[in-house]
């Protein structure tokens, strides 16, 4: 049976670098006023994990059944390359996403990002870094399960869970953050130390209700809320990060799955950014 859906391998170059990426896209295309562009950041507390966790993600869903086109950067990790590098490759990538949407099907109007975890972090950053650079749009967000507070809450304090933890989360904001870790830093680097969140996309997302970051999830999206923007959160009973690629045939999974899904199709539908 041929696949409903394309994966090319793009390589982006960079000053004294070069970024590779994945394009995914729709075998049988939309219209492309139908058809948002975005961008899916993968996860791995920011010191791990690749481009290709598309295939687990919520993003090839999208994809497959919506007829989405999807970019996914394999951006630096930390400790090798801590921040701003990783954000650094991500908002190229959107750039690279918003030159070419018309030539990939896409309409430039959808522009939308996401990601799960320390991709959901990234998500949040992008969109702040994005707003206060003026060069780009975006219509969405979808941080799944984000990891965006280099303090501990309560949430992320003394948790033992077995995929992310206390200790796992220390380690990956040290290696992330590197000498700047237990400091002040800015909000494109941990987006939970934002104070202006006025301006940003409207957002959904999904959290379990004893991981580490339901605190700093529930935090975001309130804050959202309270600066006038449009922003949905719905909370599952599990301690299990990133349950919903983990393990994808548990009810609350399938049921998380057609939650995003209906929020993305509302967007879709309801959301527009014009680039200038």
């Amino acid at each position: 049976m041929k696949k409903s859906y394309t994966v090319e391998k793009q390589m982006l170059p960079l000053p004294g670098r070069t970024l590779p990426l994945y394009l995914l896209r729709p075998t049988h295309p939309a219209p492309r006023e139908q058809t948002p562009g975005i961008l899916w950041i993968h996860g791995g507390g920011y010191t791990m994990g690749m481009a290709k966790m598309f295939y687990i993600s919520r993003a090839l869903g999208l994809v497959k059944k919506y007829g989405a086109v999807v970019l996914t950067p394999e951006y630096r990790l930390a400790p090798k390359a801590g921040y701003p590098a990783a954000l650094e490759d991500c908002y190229a990538a959107l750039m690279y996403l918003k030159d070419h949407a018309k030539q990939w099907g896409a309409d430039p109007g959808k522009l939308m990002v996401g990601g799960e975890s320390a991709g959901g972090g990234l998500t949040a950053a992008l969109c702040m870094y994005a707003r206060d650079r003026g060069e780009v749009s975006i219509a969405f967000q979808m941080p799944l399960y984000p990891m965006l507070d280099d303090r501990d809450t309560d949430s992320s304090r003394e948790n033992h869970g077995l995929v992310w933890n206390t200790k796992r989360n220390h380690r990956g904001w040290q290696a992330y953050l590197g000498k700047e870790y237990g400091r002040e830093v800015s909000a494109y680097a941990a987006p939970a130390r934002q104070t202006d969140y006025t301006g940003l996309p409207p957002a959904y997302t999904f959290v379990g209700s004893r991981e580490p970051f339901y605190c700093e999830t529930m935090a975001y999206i309130q804050h959202l809320k309270d600066a006038g923007v449009p922003a949905r959160v719905d909370v599952y009973p599990t301690g299990t990060h990133a349950f919903d690629m983990l393990l994808p045939f548990r009810k609350i999974s399938r049921q998380a799955v057609r939650a995003f899904e209906q929020a993305y199709l509302d967007a879709v539908r309801h959301n527009r950014a014009e680039q200038d």
